[in-house]
Parts: C-alpha cells; structure tokens; sequence
C-alpha cells in the first residue's frame, strides 16, 4: 500500500504558520539551506526521543523512514556534538524580578499596581529595589548592574530615588537577544499545546481566541487597548497566584512540572483568503 499522505488542512495550516516565519527569517539572513540544515537535525533528533519504540535506540534505517533523511545524513548528525544553547541570562534574570516585584505583596500598591521601590530599603516594612534583587537573586549581582541595563532596554525607569516599570511584564523595548527568548520561548509553547490537542487522547490544553473582521481602524484601536487591559488584568492575577504556590511547593519532591500562560493579540489589515465572514470566539483546544 502506498505511504498514506498527511491531511491537506494540515498542510494548509502549516503553510500559513511557515509565511510570517520565513518573513522573519529572510529580514535576518537566515536562507533556505541554513533552515534545510537546523530542520534535519531537528528531525533526527524529534524522531530519536519522540518516537523510539520500548526504550530501544532507534536505528538508522528506521529514523529513515520516519523522517525521510538519507541514512549518510543520519549517521553524521548522530555523531556530530550536540550544541547546549542557554537561555538569555538578562531575560531569564529580568522575567523573575518582574514576576516577583508584580506578585508579592511586599511590592504592590494595595490596588494590586507595581509600587514604585526605592533604590535602598528604609523602611523594613516596605522594602527597596535593592531588598527585590537581594530576594531573587541571593546577592550573586548588584542592584545598579541591573537597573542600568532595565533602563537601556526600556523596562524601567528612575524617578529621582525610586526605581519605576514601565511596563507590567518583562517584555522589553530595546533588547533583541531578550526578545528572541520569549520569542521562542512562548511559540514553542503555544505550538506543543495546539499539537498535543491535534492528538487528543488526553484532556486539552486551553487555546482559544476572539476572531472578527471587516473591522474600522478606530474599531481596531479601541479593541486592542481593552485587549490589553483584560490581558494584563488576567497575567497579574495568575503571576500572583503562580508565585506563591511556587514558593509553598519549593519542598515538594514532585515539584517539577511547569506552566507557560500567555495572550497575544495581533491586527492587521485584510488580505486575500484572511477574508471571512462575521466573527466567534475561536477554540484550539477541542480538537
């Protein structure tokens, strides 16, 4: 019997996820046979920890056949040393400050905002910026050291002795390194939850959306603010109540699971076969 071919919609889908991509991917340099390059090893080493059968190393011939790699291709990818890439310190470090300045009580306003936080502790009972960096960082790095790079990338800002976010999560302005790692961070995520949902067999990932067209530009404008508003309302809750169960489990010998939640929201103009008809709130999660 002939090979069964994938589904068409599928081949659709991913088309459509590939077009923004590649337009990235040509605004950096980065060309088709370097892509072809990652993309082969890639393969190999999905199918190699994805799909081995019993435990067993799967053979050449095998991988082969999963992924449509010549076998000399195979081989010399299995031998080649892998390379360890690491996170963006800076983004890592400045994603768990934010988190912890927006989700203790100790840095908050009583209406939940981020209190603006003196650049040293006076007062015991309402710490600094200084005790926030102490308490995340164990005194490995200094406070200056990061609000000098906060307030190149935009994050924060000083106003005369009192350190300021600018904005409610670690996304900076400026920064290109810290933004490829909640780039690849985030739609790496958000693309495993909409596989895994594709796959079924085990209760789905929530993925949902809101979708309308034949919208003004004013209609647009007036729906992204309030996208933001609602979304940074539903991210502070969660970073709050994230922090503090993470902190009760640092015990817990099976605390080793985690969780990514994020929105996103993106207008753009109409084109083409992005035209549909009226709008819905679109689900991912009920495949």
């Amino acid at each position: 019997m002939p090979p069964e071919l994938p589904p068409p919609r599928l081949l659709d889908a991913l088309r459509g996820l590939l077009r923004p991509l590649v337009r990235l991917l040509i605004a950096h340099q980065l060309t088709y046979p370097l892509l072809l390059r990652i993309l082969k090893s890639v393969y190999v080493e999905v199918a190699e920890s994805e799909f081995a059968v019993g435990g067993a190393p799967l053979s050449d011939s095998r991988v082969n056949l999963l992924t449509g790699i010549h076998r000399k291709d195979i081989k010399r990818l299995r031998n080649e040393p892998q390379e360890v890439t690491r996170p963006a310190a800076a983004a890592s470090l400045g994603a768990q400050l934010v988190a912890a300045w927006l989700g203790s009580p100790r840095y908050v306003e009583d209406d939940g905002s981020p209190r603006a936080l003196p650049l040293k502790t006076a007062d015991g009972e309402r710490p600094g910026f200084d005790a926030l960096v102490a308490e995340v960082c164990r005194g490995n790095i200094r406070p200056r050291v990061i609000l000098d790079e906060w307030i190149q990338l935009g994050v924060a800002r000083l106003d005369g002795d009192r350190v300021a976010l600018n904005t409610g999560a670690f996304t900076p302005e400026k920064g290109f390194d810290e933004k490829l790692f909640f780039f690849g961070k985030n739609l790496r995520d958000h693309i495993a939850a909409g596989a895994e949902n594709l796959a079924g067999g085990k209760a789905p990932h929530f993925d949902r959306s809101v979708y309308y067209d034949r919208l003004s530009p004013d209609s647009v404008a007036e729906l992204k603010a309030l996208a933001n508003e609602l979304g940074m309302e539903a991210l502070t809750r969660l970073n709050r109540r994230a922090l503090a169960l993470q902190r009760a489990d640092n015990a817990r010998k099976d605390a080793g699971y985690r969780i990514n939640f994020g929105i996103f929201n993106y207008t753009a103009r109409q084109r083409g076969l992005e035209l549909e008809a009226g709008g819905a709130a679109r689900s991912g999660d009920e495949n």
